[in-house]
């Protein structure tokens, strides 16, 4: 699987997250409503961060590990104050609170760097 695949991967998994475990990210009302929410989340965050990639390519120490997801932790929340007053503009989108922004932050980078290192620790065992 390719390293862009497995981010976006992650982003899908960390804005369902988000949506659905935080009290202050409010998708909508409906089931199309959600849906419309967590595609408009998913797109600005892909398009974002393919923009300004922060991240290893692959396999690296735990430190700089820890630098990468430092780093793409901030562009995460920042991206996420910015659907903060983008998104109710588009969908049914709330995100109220920079604690929750940054807590939305916390489980997408998360989500991404699991997906990350989880994916390629499987590629290279099963060769």
């Amino acid at each position: 699987m390719d390293e862009r695949v497995r981010r976006r991967a992650g982003i899908l998994v960390g804005v369902g997250l988000a949506g659905g475990l935080l009290p202050g990210v409010a998708m909508g009302a409906e089931t199309v409503d959600v849906l419309l929410s967590w595609m408009v989340a998913t797109l600005v965050l892909v398009v974002l961060t393919q923009l300004v990639f922060i991240g290893p390519s692959g396999r690296v120490p735990v430190r700089m590990l820890a630098v990468f997801g430092g780093l793409g932790f901030v562009q995460d929340a920042l991206i996420w104050w910015l659907l903060s007053w983008l998104a109710p503009k588009i969908s049914d989108m709330r995100v109220e609170g920079w604690g929750t922004i940054l807590l939305a932050a916390l489980l997408t980078r998360t989500a991404v760097v699991v997906a990350s290192q989880l994916t390629s620790r499987v590629e290279i065992a099963a060769d």
